[in-house]
């Protein structure tokens, strides 16, 4: 049987449809609107608004270029970085989201200029939708000013009403112009005065010049004159979006018993970050963001309701936004890229959790997180919502980018904890780890394990990743180029070009210069030499996190641990996506003595990312204390073959298996994995030697206490005592052949004989 294709009846075009798009301009069938209009039905995707900043979804038609069908898309889309899986949200049919009897409800209805409730009924009588406000006088009126079948501009024909905001009706319309494409008008103002439209017309034509495929786009600018009211009025054209909103998304998951999951979340916010960065680029804030101006459409999310947009340094035009997201500071400071992150900060903590009384006008704190289970669970989460929504604008994130890239940081790190995957990334603030600190520990196989060989001091703080050098600063070359001396070479040099006559100005008095001298001295083993250069970044308003981060290096390199940790706790509340910060965190917290919080953090760098070799020594010296064996040799497992530090890890798991606690709790099974482990290691003599004899030793134990420990070989000694303390003896007599010196050749024979089968001779 023959099946017949569609021709496309997109203007211009000869494509066959074909999976519902044309095989040629990749669109849907061209709408048919009185056909679509005639079918309209009350089933609407939901279209929300708010009085105060006259938000109502929009955005772009069904079938618009780049549309992909079901069976092609991909399993995960762009949202989040690429990282989580979102359903994608059908577009729907346009004409599906008409209102049959486009009412507003009673309890919406306010006086546009005052708030004050308006047209509400009394004694069993429905509230008039038109009339004055009895507070402040001012006409108002909730009847649609535009009927289906009346052209706009002389080119946007209406079909209805899709919605009520704060601006009043929100209407679908064909543009005759344009391939008969739906758009959206939305009232810009109603008044009769030509002058002051025209002039808000004019004043308001920058939207048209914004173009980022997450906002939703503004056409035109269009008066049309009621003839019925003799009144004129503006209206902005821009797309139709179909979707949901995120608003929409939320109830429909709690309506389910449900919660928004915490990654697809973040994802959100990664998502329409940029259209907030791109809008503040531009010099324009956007003001009111909030869940139900976000719509998801298929697999991409867009920001509609234009209508609050204002330029930054517009001191006197009205500002728009919603009580319980709007920035404390607005009423008196105004509108600023800072306040917008904050409203994506408060839309977040909507967004995941029941964020009960965020409405009240003076809540700006969040609530205790030991009464939300999302924030106890995830304290990066907690750190950012906490930095996103801080009361002071200055402690906010600076900038959408920043915001951005710390939000991803946080999703990578709540993915990797939730399936235990890592999620690594390479930082733009921080260099790789410059030593695996802890690695050298396990290498010295000459000191018995135990929980208590913590690295020294100066081993971590020469071992910590470091602050990358901001590239635009005027001494990053000249910084460079002294990497290649050793700390004190480079505190000396730094020394005399900050006060060397020489050197020139923008290098002695850089920012990166300064920092770069703490460092030097810090690592060089004069920590207190650091201090005057940290207090001059401070004196001359350079100071930032950075400052902070060598300020805690510091305290550590003196050993004031409780100092240290403050200050590296202070950097990851500033930067809580990096991994760095709370690697340093683990390392103070290790030395103020909370084994607790030291393996919690290094239990999660090491999650998220395999490249922090330090994060899994860490574990290894503190999870056999706490009883976790298991868990601190799966931790040094992990450390990959291609790692430098794989012997060394290997090594330490193998000492750990046959070390912890008292011999007789070794059984035969971790005995033979000890002893395949370091059948696998290509070892020096001695190294292999000494790691042989701490597995016959413990071996020997097991006997010792009467563990039977089966049949077959370890390391090719029978498993009998005897056979054990022949292998035991030849080992330490061996070992005491490469000692370095006549005393502990002298030991290790002590130990030799002390192991060596007993015999009549």
């Amino acid at each position: 049987m023959t099946t017949t294709l569609a021709k496309c009846t997109q203007h211009g075009c000869d494509g066959l449809i074909e999976g519902g798009y044309c095989d040629v301009c990749g669109l849907a069938p061209a709408p048919e609107i009185p056909a679509r209009i005639r079918g309209a039905s009350d089933s609407v995707p939901a279209m929300s608004g708010s009085r105060s900043a006259g938000s109502v979804p929009t955005g772009g038609r069904a079938g618009s270029r780049g549309s992909r069908s079901a069976g092609s898309r991909s399993a995960r889309g762009s949202l989040g970085a690429g990282l989580v899986e979102i359903p994608p949200v059908p577009v729907p049919d346009p004409a599906s989201a008409l209102l049959t009897d486009p009412q507003v409800p009673e309890s919406k209805r306010f006086c546009g200029k005052c708030e004050h409730p308006v047209g509400r009924g009394a004694d069993g009588q429905p509230g008039r939708v038109e009339g004055f406000c009895r507070n402040c006088g001012n006409p108002y009126s909730f009847t649609p000013k535009l009927l289906p079948g009346e052209v706009i501009g002389g080119q946007y024909e209406v079909l209805g009403c899709l919605a009520h905001g704060g601006l009043g009706w929100i209407y679908l319309a064909s543009d005759r112009n344009v391939n008969d494409r739906w758009v959206v008008l939305k009232g810009l103002l109603d008044t009769g005065d030509a002058d002051a439209m025209n002039a808000a017309m004019s004043e308001r034509r920058f939207l048209a010049e914004v173009e980022h495929p997450s906002i939703v786009r503004i056409y035109n600018f269009v008066q049309h004159t009621d003839r019925r009211r003799g009144r004129t009025a503006g209206y902005i054209v821009m797309e139709y979006v179909g979707g949901q909103s995120l608003r929409q998304i939320l109830a429909s998951l709690r309506k389910d018993g449900q919660s928004m999951p915490l990654p697809v979340a973040l994802a959100f916010a990664i998502e329409v970050l940029p259209a907030l960065g791109y809008l503040h680029s531009r010099g324009l804030v956007y003001c009111d963001f909030k869940l139900d101006n976000v719509i998801q459409t298929e697999e991409q999310l867009k920001l509609i309701d234009m209508g609050g947009v204002r330029r930054i340094d517009d001191d006197y035009g009205a500002v728009y936004g919603t009580v319980g997201h709007q920035a404390p500071e607005i009423a008196e400071h105004g509108p600023s890229p800072s306040s917008d992150l904050y409203t994506v900060g408060r839309a977040l903590a909507v967004l995941t959790f029941d964020f009960t009384g965020y409405q009240s006008v003076y809540a700006h704190s969040l609530p205790d997180p030991a009464d939300i289970p999302v924030l106890a669970g995830n304290e990066s989460f907690y750190r950012l919502l906490r930095r996103a929504t801080d009361p002071d604008p200055v402690r906010r994130f600076t900038s959408a980018d920043e915001m951005s890239e710390q939000l991803k940081g946080v999703l990578r790190e709540v993915l990797a904890v939730g399936d235990g995957t890592p999620r690594p990334a390479f930082s733009t603030l921080f260099s790789t780890e410059l030593q695996a600190i802890g690695a050298p520990a396990a290498m010295d196989v000459d000191r018995p394990w135990s929980a208590e060989r913590a690295p020294l001091l100066a081993e971590i703080v020469a071992g910590l990743p470091v602050p990358q050098v901001e590239r635009t600063d005027p001494a990053a070359s000249y910084l460079i180029a002294l990497s290649s001396l050793d700390p004190v070479q480079q505190a000396a040099a730094l020394t005399a070009a900050i006060s060397g006559p020489g050197t020139p100005l923008p290098i002695a008095e850089s920012a990166e210069t300064l920092l770069a001298l703490a460092r030097a001295h810090i690592v060089s083993g004069d920590p207190h030499s650091a201090d005057p250069a940290l207090q001059d970044l401070i004196a001359r308003g350079l100071a930032d996190w950075r400052t902070t981060w060598y300020q805690g290096l510091r305290e550590l390199a003196m050993n004031r641990s409780a100092a240290a940790r403050a200050a590296f706790d202070s950097v990851c509340e500033t930067l809580p996506g990096e991994l760095a910060p709370k690697l340093a965190l683990a390392f103070a917290a290790e030395a103020d003595g909370d084994a607790a919080a030291a393996t919690r953090y290094f239990q999660l760098v090491w999650t998220v990312d395999r490249s922090y070799v330090s994060a899994a020594f860490g574990l290894a010296r503190l999870l056999p204390a706490a009883g976790h064996t298991a868990a601190a040799i799966a931790a040094l497992t992990a450390v990959p073959e291609t790692s430098s530090h794989y012997q060394a890890a290997q090594i330490a798991a193998v000492r750990i298996r046959v070390n912890n606690g008292d011999h007789g709790v070794v059984s035969a099974e971790q005995l033979q994995e000890a002893g395949a482990r370091l059948s696998r290691l290509t070892l020096d003599a001695g190294r292999q030697l000494r790691v042989t004899a701490d597995i016959l030793q413990a071996a020997l134990g097991c006997v010792m206490a009467g563990k039977p420990l089966g049949g077959g070989k370890l390391l090719g000694r029978e498993l009998t005592e005897q056979a054990i303390r022949c292998g035991l003896e030849e080992s330490y007599r061996s070992l005491a052949r490469l000692a370095p010196d006549r005393q502990r050749r002298i030991g290790l024979i002590d130990l030799a004989n002390e192991v060596r089968p007993r015999t009549w001779s």
